[in-house]
């Protein structure tokens, strides 16, 4: 690409004109001429006045004065230097801030590192090696004959005393996930949630030991099994050395709790004969709830706000309630509907609801609370 001194050179030649007849006709001085064609602009007291003599000159020449303007420019480009600006290195105000946050996070990270490895790790395995040790051991209970209560293991076992006088009778906790498992000289028993068994321990055939269930987890080992533990003769002799109170009718007509055996039994209904009747549970929020109906298989879920559970039992019903307040309990028998009043709110509570015939051969339904 030519240069524009060259194109004016060119043009005024082609033309057979010299400096003095276009100094006459443009009023441009032979020196701006002549820098012109040479390119020189420090010729000229200013870049303005280039650019004007540049114009005026290619006019007159019949040359297009934009187009050498712009050569004019794009040689101006390439000849200034790069400003010193542009070629010192310039620094990232955010640079040195971030090292210190990148030094700093790193070694917080290393002391982490250091701590959990050096003493968090070590403290948790001792921990965890004496807790494998503590579980592991074989704890043996020699059994009082009080009641006692205690929270059982897997492998604990119990030392019941032979009647006969002739050692202890050893019995062992073979299961304490979701049903606790006993094993005695007749075989394993099995105890439920809020159940109440008679343990055969020396194999006659006749329960000697009333184990009673309160609180086991259905999937914690660790969480072990809280029984309630008395002998079956103890409560014999507790029940005859008791002295019964005459009943008066209106006591009889108005008792609505009576205490048996440490069970508190509320009575709701009473008649000549035993049919089914039925239990309808409301949930009024959010609650664990479980139940079983004449000793079948139980039933447990969780309900929300709104849920409703019927149940119809021709024995009686057994429920486990997480928060007995979150729910509303009805009993319908003999077409009438009694509301049950049995708690609080965050109460943990279980109940049987059944039919029970007494001794002048009168058949109620009652409501037991269980520990």
């Amino acid at each position: 690409m030519e240069s524009y001194g060259a194109i004016l050179k060119k043009a005024r030649e082609s033309k057979n004109l010299d400096f003095e007849t276009i100094e006459r006709a443009t009023s441009i001085t032979r020196q701006y001429l002549e820098s012109l064609e040479a390119e020189d602009s420090a010729a000229f007291p200013g870049e303005p006045y280039l650019v004007g003599f540049l114009r005026n000159y290619a006019s007159y020449l019949g040359i297009d004065s934009a187009e050498l303007i712009k050569l004019y420019y794009a040689k101006k480009t390439q000849e200034s230097p790069v400003p010193p600006e542009l070629l010192a290195r310039h620094r990232s105000k955010f640079l040195v801030p971030l090292i210190i946050s990148l030094l700093v996070l790193l070694l917080g990270g290393a002391g982490a590192v250091c701590y959990f490895f050096v003493f968090k790790v070590p403290q948790a395995k001792e921990d965890l090696s004496r807790i494998i040790t503590e579980s592991s051991k074989v704890h043996q209970y020699t059994f009082s004959g009080k009641t006692e209560k205690r929270r059982l293991y897997r492998g604990d076992q119990i030392l019941v005393p032979d009647e006969s006088g002739n050692g202890a009778i050893i019995l062992t906790v073979s299961k304490t996930v979701g049903s606790l498992a006993i094993e005695t000289p007749s075989g394993t028993q099995y105890i439920d949630l809020s159940e109440e068994r008679e343990l055969d321990v020396d194999g006659d055939g006749d329960g000697e030991l009333i184990v009673y269930l309160s609180d086991i987890s259905t999937t914690d080992l660790d969480r072990g099994a809280e029984v309630r533990m008395l002998l079956k003769k103890a409560v014999a002799i507790e029940n005859e050395s008791s002295v019964p109170q005459q009943e008066t009718e209106e006591t009889s007509i108005n008792a609505r709790a009576v205490t048996m055996s440490n069970t508190r039994r509320t009575q709701v209904l009473e008649d000549n004969r035993a049919y089914p009747f039925t239990v309808n549970v409301s949930f009024r929020a959010p609650c664990v709830f479980r139940y079983r109906v004449d000793n079948n298989a139980k039933v447990e879920n969780y309900y929300k706000s709104g849920d409703v559970v019927s149940m119809t039992a021709s024995n009686g019903v057994r429920l486990w309630m997480s928060n007995i307040n979150a729910m509303k309990i009805q009993i319908i028998a003999n077409n009438s509907t009694y509301d049950l009043q049995i708690g609080l709110a965050g109460q943990v509570q279980a109940e049987d609801i059944k039919w029970v015939r007494d001794s002048d051969g009168r058949y109620r339904i009652v409501v037991e609370e269980l520990d």
